[in-house]
């Protein structure tokens, strides 16, 4: 109950703050490439439900029909801007909507695409996904600028699955385990000073 009152007061706030900041990227992202600001790509949230995330639209419209799901700092689906909002995670902030709703929290496990979902044992499934997903977590600490460890590489998609994805899997099964709302206000705060180094 206090995780969920939180995360509907400080969402809230964040999208008020946050407004003027939407209006900026819009443009910029319209001027960029034609198309919709908002990327609203299906994830799997609590229990295997799915939802639309919502995340600034940072590449080309039909990325996801020319390349995997995973995205190094140098694909060429990336838009000049979409570079900029993925260093400084700005691509993140309409997530906020998300949390409002109830489909994600500031701090659970990072929503997957349903094709890493179905990678997962029983046990991973059953764990990761009895909590609610989230804008950041341990794994995004630890993986924060997913991009740059996938640059350069010629198969992104093997990069991320043999560096990245059994940590990340590891971390967030660590979480689940163990959260807290103390837990979360450490995640949270963690997360903002990486934002601003």
């Amino acid at each position: 109950m206090l995780k969920r009152l939180f995360d509907i007061i400080f969402s809230f706030i964040g999208l008020i703050l946050t407004s003027p900041l939407f209006l900026v990227v819009a443009v910029l992202i319209k001027i960029s490439s034609p198309g919709p600001v908002f990327y609203r790509g299906e994830r799997i949230g609590r229990n295997g439900k799915p939802f639309r995330i919502f995340k600034f639209r940072t590449m080309v419209v039909g990325a996801e029909n020319l390349g995997g799901p995973s995205t190094a700092s140098d694909d060429p689906r990336l838009l000049k801007i979409g570079n900029f909002l993925k260093k400084f995670q700005l691509d993140e902030i309409p997530q906020l909507i998300n949390v409002l709703k109830g489909e994600m929290s500031f701090v659970g496990p990072r929503p997957e695409v349903k094709i890493y979902v179905d990678m997962m044992t029983s046990e991973e499934r059953s764990i990761i996904l009895s909590a609610t997903p989230g804008m950041t977590d341990l794994a995004s600490l630890w993986d924060f600028h997913e991009g740059e460890i996938l640059k350069g590489s010629a198969d992104p998609e093997k990069a991320y699955m043999e560096k990245i994805r059994p940590t990340k899997i590891k971390l967030q099964l660590e979480y689940v385990k163990t959260r807290s709302f103390v837990l979360d206000l450490k995640i949270i705060f963690k997360t903002i000073m990486k934002v601003f180094h």
